[in-house]
């Protein structure tokens, strides 16, 4: 399944979820192919369909008092932190194509980043029940999307050289007990968003190759 890929650099959240409801609007009327957008966001806590309120551990004017933004989307899935050195990944693509089966959606999503992982020397896994790909019991990348008429939104943070303090501000995902880890972390040396984007193509390419 042919894609297109659009660096998108360093933009804030807003931006970039207007620029995905405009590649979105294009698939849907067929003058675009399937988008994979990749972004860097500045600071901001986003709050997925699924989000309670009890896993922001501090007021909202405490997070912008910090320089994080915080927002409501339409994603699924609770509260999460982007910011620097973590690359956002956002597949604009027509699931219908791919059999209108969103369990297989997100577990590709998922494979994805297990091969992301791999190619860095670690080994992902999936943490059922929850959405995501972990390393050990740390979570590398979460995943939160939307579907309009079977084109998916939003997508994957994977955490390349973040600021990985920012999480310990919320409970992730809201999921309690548990970390959040990056590549950088994991390998002991700095893995910057640059390195990590090729591989992150190559690894669309090799789930959504044959679909």
């Amino acid at each position: 399944m042919p894609f297109k890929v659009r660096d998108l650099g360093r933009v804030g959240f807003q931006a970039g979820a207007e620029i995905q409801r405009e590649v979105l609007a294009e698939v849907l009327g067929g003058s675009a192919p399937d988008t994979l957008l990749l972004v860097e966001h500045e600071p901001v806590l986003t709050l997925g369909a699924s989000f309670h309120e009890a896993n922001l551990l501090l007021p909202v004017h405490e997070y912008e008092s910090r320089g994080i933004e915080v927002v409501r989307t339409d994603r699924g899935g609770d509260v999460t932190f982007h910011g620097p050195g973590q690359l956002v990944i956002y597949p604009i693509f027509d699931v219908a194509d791919l059999g209108k089966d969103l369990h297989k959606w997100l577990r590709d999503l998922e494979e994805t980043m297990i091969l992301v992982a791999a190619a860095f020397g670690l080994e992902g896994r999936r943490f059922p029940p929850h959405t995501g790909v972990w390393v050990s019991e740390l979570k590398l990348a979460a995943i939160g999307i939307k579907m309009r008429r079977w084109v998916s939104m939003h997508g994957i943070a994977l955490n390349c050289d973040s600021n990985l303090s920012a999480f310990d501000l919320i409970v992730p995902c809201g999921i309690q007990g548990y970390g959040v880890t990056s590549l950088s972390q994991e390998l002991g040396q700095r893995v910057s968003i640059e390195e990590s984007k090729p591989v992150v193509v190559e690894a669309f390419e090799r789930v959504f190759a044959t679909r």
